[in-house]
């Protein structure tokens, strides 16, 4: 089929190579402007899916907004079957949602209806989900609240970091993609709509929440480190030297333990909660590398009865 993919990080790159290799032509890829990078942010970089499909001669296009007549005229004129998205960044407009042949499909990294919205891999975690999956969707002009096309349910471990159910989905999101637009170009794709109970909404991380409050009981502390990790990665501040130091925690714990919220209990950074505690078991100091628990104690020497604020 002539196919319109839009997308920007590095989770949507599997969707859009399973595409290619199925024989599908991608007439254009829309994804995010390229951002600033680098340290001084001089340096305008493009977006994962930008560089992937340059690699393939794919036509990139970057528009800040779809809402003009003159964008949602150009995307018409690409005269494609179906549009697929997956994590692009901007809502789609009536007219783009429906400027293709078979309208606008969807890869969800989520059970839905729960965890609609941006951040549904951070969210179940966070919350303490002991599953989620990647779902395709049809879009309508609701926020995920389209029908569902297939489904696949994943289990979220204990211990289960962001990051690592991240590359879970995208690769499963790959697959699914495949299978639903050769249903779909077989006119065999069966839609089926959300249920109205068990709504929740995936609302963007804030940085207010990643700072981590040792008040808060051990098991909503651990949810929340392998939750935001690897990124933004939930933090601390920790007297090293001569100051305080902001250090990121990426992986962690649950541990047994009590004392006074923020207190560090022993020489293996386990450290006291709300209610229990947490072991931390990967930190990374600002500037520096990812290390585990051992190697950061032996530069940073966080002594046994320390303070985290």
């Amino acid at each position: 089929m002539r196919i319109v993919f839009m997308g920007t990080p590095e989770f949507s790159v599997p969707v859009l190579n399973a595409l290619i290799g199925q024989g599908h032509e991608i007439v254009a890829v829309y994804s995010q402007p390229p951002r600033p990078a680098g340290r001084r942010g001089l340096e305008l970089t493009p977006s994962p899916v930008h560089r992937n499909a340059e690699e393939f001669g794919i036509e990139v296009r970057t528009p800040k907004s779809l809402r003009s007549p003159e964008e949602q005229q150009a995307f018409r004129d690409l005269n494609a079957d179906v549009a697929i998205v997956v994590a692009y960044g901007l809502i789609l407009p009536t007219a783009i949602l429906e400027g293709t042949r078979l309208g606008c499909y969807n890869g969800h990294a989520s059970l839905l209806p729960r965890w609609r919205g941006a951040a549904p891999i951070q969210r179940a975690i966070m919350a303490g989900d002991s599953e989620t999956g990647m779902m395709i969707m049809k879009m309508d002009e609701g926020l995920d609240t389209g029908p569902v096309a297939m489904a696949e349910k994943v289990k979220i471990t204990p211990d289960t970091t962001a990051g690592e159910l991240h590359d879970q989905l995208s690769m499963i999101g790959a697959d699914l993609m495949v299978r639903a637009m050769a249903a779909l170009e077989r006119d065999s794709l069966t839609l089926t709509p959300q249920p109205e109970d068990g709504v929740t909404y995936a609302s963007k991380i804030t940085k207010v929440e990643t700072r981590i409050d040792w008040t808060l009981p051990a098991i909503d502390i651990h949810n929340r480190i392998r939750g935001l990790a690897p990124f933004p990665g939930a933090w601390c501040e920790m007297e090293i030297g001569d100051g305080l130091e902001r250090v990121k925690l990426l992986r962690s714990l649950l541990a047994t333990g009590a004392g006074v919220p923020g207190t560090v209990l022993d020489d293996d950074l386990r450290v006291a909660c709300g209610e229990g505690a947490v072991r931390l078991r990967a930190l990374q100091r600002a500037g520096g590398k990812a290390m585990d628990g051992q190697e950061f104690q032996r530069g940073a020497k966080i002594a046994q009865g320390a303070k985290l604020p």
